[in-house]
């Protein structure tokens, strides 16, 4: 279950706006914006919508009982 601040950690990684990442997941802009804010929790269609996308582009949510976080998937291969 992804965390309003992995959010956008996420997405400064990605270097995403919040359009963007609502586009992707086809929610609404308030939502996450909302989310980001704390003022909003998702509903599960929602959370599973964006962490699906932010999934596809390589995220990794990393939640353990005294700390959370994302890191960024690199594919590893030199161009």
């Amino acid at each position: 279950m992804i965390a309003p601040g992995q959010c956008r950690a996420a997405r400064a990684l990605l270097n995403l706006s919040q359009k963007q990442l609502a586009d992707a997941a086809g929610v609404s802009l308030r939502t996450v914006q909302g989310f980001e804010r704390g003022d909003r929790t998702l509903h599960r269609l929602a959370m599973n919508a964006i962490e699906r996308v932010l999934n596809d582009k390589g995220i990794v949510l990393i939640t353990q009982t005294d700390w959370i976080g994302v890191k960024l998937k690199t594919s590893g291969n030199s161009a």
